[in-house]
């Protein structure tokens, strides 16, 4: 016995056989409406509050397969049992191929009532445990969908205020006049500019785990060029990347690198003028990524001291240790060129 009134649409031309299934399953807790036409059917499934179909394969004019192909078509459409005669079992199957959860071979007795019973609870908790497990997946689909949206605004509101952080180390080093703390003070902007727009492109990402490098790498040598130009000279800064897509947190060590190298070649290397800096991003088949940076200038190979503070080349060093690469630099006639090579899906 059901725990609660289990409505059923009983589906079959046969009318005196519909009273008895209505007889037989009242007795049993379920109420049973039972139409003669497939359009009847449908017509009582548009009222909804039906719970399970008990479907005749012989309907006259029309065939229940017929009906099971319509129904399977409709959302939230209620779970079939099928009836056949006993001749019909490969229908039967047929039927279970279309979209029925069980069928039941059609007899007078109580072997009909007891198997068509059990095919109805069954087909009644399964659809039960469907909606359950829809009813779940949907809360878990909400509850993704307002924590990316919530970190969207994170990432919105992180990147506003490190550009606002930006915009004032800009102005003390306008606001300043020794060269050596003018200095210091655009490249403390390049970095805090690195990791802003890391914030920004999450934030405009449907992906907050992973980051378009190209893109990213695109924005932030760009800025490096602009901010490079505003101080009055006029480099070229180049890209050219492969489509690659890394985790953030490792997005953060390349852009740092990246800001880094780019902005010792835009110092160091032309003395004298001005001259092109390349930025390269490529995959190799072993899913290892190298990032270089090369100029055409004066030269160097990564031996003595490094020009500067220093602590450009520190946190170049910590940053490749979190990627788990080291900074080589490889000859060349002209200029030079240094890179960093990691395994894409470490970290």
């Amino acid at each position: 016995m059901p725990n609660r009134i289990i409505k059923a649409l009983y589906i079959d031309d046969d009318a005196a056989l519909g009273r008895l299934v209505q007889r037989i399953l009242g007795r049993r807790g379920y109420q049973v409406d039972h139409v003669t036409t497939a359009e009847a059917g449908f017509t009582r499934l548009a009222n909804g509050d039906i719970d399970v179909v008990i479907l005749d394969h012989d309907l006259g004019t029309t065939s229940g397969l017929a009906v099971l192909e319509d129904l399977r078509a409709r959302e939230q459409a209620p779970p079939v049992v099928y009836v056949t005669a006993s001749t019909e079992l490969s229908i039967a199957v047929q039927a279970l191929k279309t979209g029925a959860v069980d069928y039941v071979v059609k007899a007078i007795g109580d072997g009909f009532e007891v198997l068509l019973v059990a095919a109805l609870e069954q087909a009644v908790e399964r659809a039960r445990l469907m909606r359950a497990k829809e009813e779940a997946e949907l809360q878990v689909r909400q509850a993704k969908d307002r924590a990316e949206m919530l970190l969207a605004e994170v990432n919105h509101r992180v990147a506003n205020s490190l550009a606002l952080v930006g915009s004032l180390v800009r102005m003390q080093a306008g606001a300043v006049t020794e060269p050596g703390a003018k200095a210091a003070l655009a490249e403390t902007q390049a970095r805090i500019t690195a990791i802003a727009n890391l914030h920004r492109s999450l934030y405009t990402s449907t992906d907050v785990q992973q980051v378009d490098l190209a893109a990213y790498l695109e924005t932030l040598v760009g800025e490096l060029g602009n901010s490079i130009t505003a101080s009055g000279k006029t480099p070229i800064v180049r890209l050219d990347a492969e489509p690659v897509s890394i985790k953030t947190d490792r997005a953060v060590s390349v852009g740092m690198i990246a800001t880094e190298l780019v902005t010792n070649a835009l110092k160091y290397a032309y003395p004298v003028g001005d001259g092109e800096v390349r930025v390269s991003v490529a995959r190799s088949p072993s899913n290892q990524i190298t990032l270089s940076v090369a100029d055409d200038g004066i030269g160097w190979t990564g031996e003595g001291a490094a020009k500067g503070s220093g602590l450009g080349a520190k946190i170049i060093a910590a940053m490749s240790k979190s990627l788990g690469a080291t900074l080589q630099y490889r000859s060349q006639p002209i200029g030079t060129l240094a890179s960093i090579t990691f395994d894409e899906q470490l970290g």
